[in-house]
């Protein structure tokens, strides 16, 4: 026996008893039973999820249509929970199995909690982002992207980029305060990473974000826009990336062939090569939150933090308004040689990094971990690189630095000398380059930037983090989430 809470039950039907047959002396002798069947969600291990059902019956129709129809009406008050859903599958990402992952796996699911659905299959590249300007999707209680990082930014860039439209804001202005996305999105992860998914449900697992989904978990989600001389260029949630991961994105776009693993082989190239970029950095800290990137305890559901301080930022914008406040906010200026640039909005995890770039790092506290690697040796940086992979702290090198911002900007040593003609540039730098690194023979003097994923040529750009832009439908990553054990039961004693 076990108790299950009407927030975990997500459908009851009736059922026909021979369906459901049961070899007990005491209702086998019985002439005619009725019986209810209840659709629950069962915790497994490693925060995965399951549906589950227990069947009640007993030799009362009336009864039995009483229990029916007071657990739908339990059921309805759960205002949270989706009603109609539009959903855009990628047929195309990761393993190309996102049909069919949506037709076996969700779709099913979805039916049996009476959620209706508008299903889009994508074409080309784009086609869920144009589509949401297009369709009313006011008359939807979420949108769900079947696919991975790439298939969910898309969705992103066209629920965010609607809602600005719509209300008249003018997203080229980097100080521009953006409308909230009260749509929330569901992300079913069929793809070739689904980082995302991992970091705010602690499992790439389509079940589980499926009855994430139905039960209508609600989880706010900070939003970095990026921009170049005023010009809006993306929004990123996870990795803002220079140098390092910038590269190795850069390099596996040319082999896609090989599928995920160019992933392996651009890093080792990348980490071979060895490049370091040059370049100054400007960044406002994030004074309004609680936390630290230093910290050892991560984002959690309910996090204090992250509802401590939206509530803060919210004051001040209040009292003050945003353009007085970063009028007011001193600018700290960095200049150096770095091997890579990371900003983060969320820890970044992954199955092959259990704790991501930055274990501290939360999902709605209005701030991005900046971290800057510093030119330093292959043994070095492969020993930082290593402890994204264990317990180990991976800041405490003298040559890692961590803040915790609220927006920054970046401009590469060459965008600096922009007075210079190309060829100057290119006689005075060409030379220094080389002797810089002597294992290369070309003169890579900027990095692309890894925005979520897709690569951005601007290196001089502006990011700006916008507390709790966006809503998923996800419940963050569950403190302890109970064994699998303790959930196995025959019958369930209460539902209250």
């Amino acid at each position: 026996n076990c108790f299950v809470p009407i927030s975990e039950v997500f459908a009851v039907e009736e059922t026909e008893f021979n369906k459901k047959q049961r070899n007990i002396g005491r209702w086998h002798k019985m002439a005619k039973l009725h019986a209810f069947t209840v659709y629950y969600v069962k915790k497994a291990r490693n925060h995965r999820w399951r549906c589950s059902d227990v069947t009640f019956w007993c030799v009362d129709e009336h009864l039995c249509n009483q229990w029916i129809q007071a657990l739908k009406e339990l059921l309805e008050m759960q205002k949270s929970r989706p009603k109609q859903l539009l959903v855009y599958i990628n047929p195309y990402g990761g393993k190309r199995q996102g049909k069919r992952i949506y037709e076996q796996k969700v779709a099913p699911l979805f039916s049996l909690a009476s959620i209706s659905t508008d299903v889009v299959i994508t074409e080309h590249a784009n086609h869920a982002k144009d589509n949401l300007f297009e369709v009313n999707i006011y008359k939807y209680d979420g949108v769900v992207c079947v696919g991975g990082d790439g298939m969910f930014s898309e969705v992103m860039h066209g629920l965010i980029g609607r809602m600005q439209k719509d209300s008249g804001i003018d997203q080229n202005n980097p100080k521009a305060s953006l409308v909230q996305c009260n749509i929330r999105i569901g992300i079913i992860p069929a793809g070739s990473t689904d980082c995302i998914c991992y970091s705010t449900v602690g499992i790439s697992d389509p079940v589980t974000s499926a009855l994430h989904i139905i039960v209508g978990d609600c989880q706010p989600l900070d939003v970095s826009s990026v921009h170049h001389n005023n010009t809006f260029l993306k929004y990123s949630v996870s990795l803002l990336g220079y140098g390092f991961y910038g590269d190795i994105l850069k390099d596996s776009e040319k082999k896609r062939w090989m599928g995920p693993m160019r992933y392996d082989y651009s890093g080792f190239k990348t980490f071979l090569s060895h490049h370091y970029y040059e370049g100054t950095i400007a960044y406002q800290p994030a004074k309004h939150t609680h936390g630290s990137p230093r910290d050892k305890e991560s984002c959690r559901t309910g996090c204090y933090i992250c509802k401590k301080s939206e509530k803060q930022l919210a004051e001040q914008h209040k009292e003050c308004g945003l353009k007085h406040e970063e009028g007011e906010e001193e600018w700290k200026v960095i200049k150096g040689k770095f091997l890579a640039i990371n900003a983060v909005n969320m820890s970044c995890a992954c199955p092959r990094s259990p704790k991501g770039l930055s274990p501290a790092a939360h999902l709605a506290d209005g701030s991005a971990d900046l971290i800057l690697v510093r030119k330093c040796s292959r043994f070095d940086f492969l020993r930082y690189l290593v402890r994204h992979t264990n317990q180990d702290d991976q800041f405490d090198f003298p040559f890692v630095d961590v803040y915790r911002v609220k927006c920054f900007k970046f401009t590469s040593k060459l965008s600096e000398d922009n007075e210079s003609t190309v060829m100057d540039i290119g006689k005075k730098r060409f030379g220094q380059f080389c002797r810089d690194h002597p294992a290369c023979c070309c003169n890579i003097v900027n990095s692309t930037w890894n925005c979520d994923g897709e690569t951005l040529d601007s290196s001089a750009i502006e990011v700006r983090v916008h507390c709790q832009l966006m809503k998923l439908f996800a419940r963050g990553i569950e403190e302890n989430c109970k064994d699998e054990a303790a959930y196995s039961q025959s019958s369930v004693e209460q539902l209250l």
